[in-house]
């Protein structure tokens, strides 16, 4: 997507003394059946700019084409988009040298806080049907801190979401509603494969929830 200049200077200033780096765009069409919005870029995003193009992403493009959908008829976004990282000292395994190197990290609240202005307006132009919330992450962006994923996973919330307020210094809710479907991050099946069965389940009921509108 390509967002007014204005709001990327904006963005820009909001993240200011953050630990992050680079910008991924919301990539997709306008008026899609189907938003997800996940947690922030990685390094593979940040470095080719598609969003969901990492390891995460091979597990959303599989879970996408159970559902019949492809990358192509979604719209990705996430709710922080630049990539958050830690600076880790450590010795290299092989050359048994001192390094310094720069893992992802989870965006913080007020990381999230400072990109709420770019979901906003992607929220209101891209005017999906369904909304996919990929992890906590996502889904305390949209629903606040009492949803979870582990809790509310594949249960449907329909009504208002969290957005900036006029000021942009704190959220209110939003007078449109919305339908909102939390699922697991495609990253939880790396630390616990157990979810497989459960992951499948949810991706199964938004499924049968974009059927049932077609």
């Amino acid at each position: 997507m390509e967002y007014p200049m204005e709001l990327i200077n904006e963005a820009s200033q909001r993240m200011k003394g953050y630990q992050v780096e680079g910008f991924v765009a919301g990539q997709g069409p306008l008026h899609p059946k189907l938003m997800l919005i996940g947690e922030a870029p990685g390094k593979t995003e940040i470095e080719n700019h598609i969003p969901f193009s990492g390891q995460a992403g091979k597990e959303l493009m599989n879970a996408l084409a159970l559902a019949g959908l492809s990358r192509e008829d979604v719209y990705i976004t996430s709710a922080v988009r630049s990539r958050p990282y830690r600076v880790v000292q450590r010795i290299n395994k092989r050359t048994k040298q001192q390094e310094i190197v720069y893992p992802n990290r989870t965006p913080t609240k007020g990381e999230v806080f400072a990109h709420a202005p770019i979901l906003d307006y992607e929220l209101q132009h891209v005017q999906p049907t369904w909304i996919a919330a990929l992890g906590n992450i996502g889904l305390q962006r949209l629903l606040g801190t009492n949803y979870t994923v582990s809790k509310n996973h594949g249960q449907l919330y329909k009504g208002p979401v969290l957005e900036l307020n006029q000021q942009k210094d704190a959220y209110q809710y939003s007078e449109k509603h919305y339908r909102v479907l939390p699922l697991f991050h495609p990253a939880a099946i790396f630390y616990n494969r157990s979810l497989a069965p459960i992951i499948q389940s949810d991706w199964q009921i938004l499924t049968d929830l974009l059927t049932n509108e077609r």
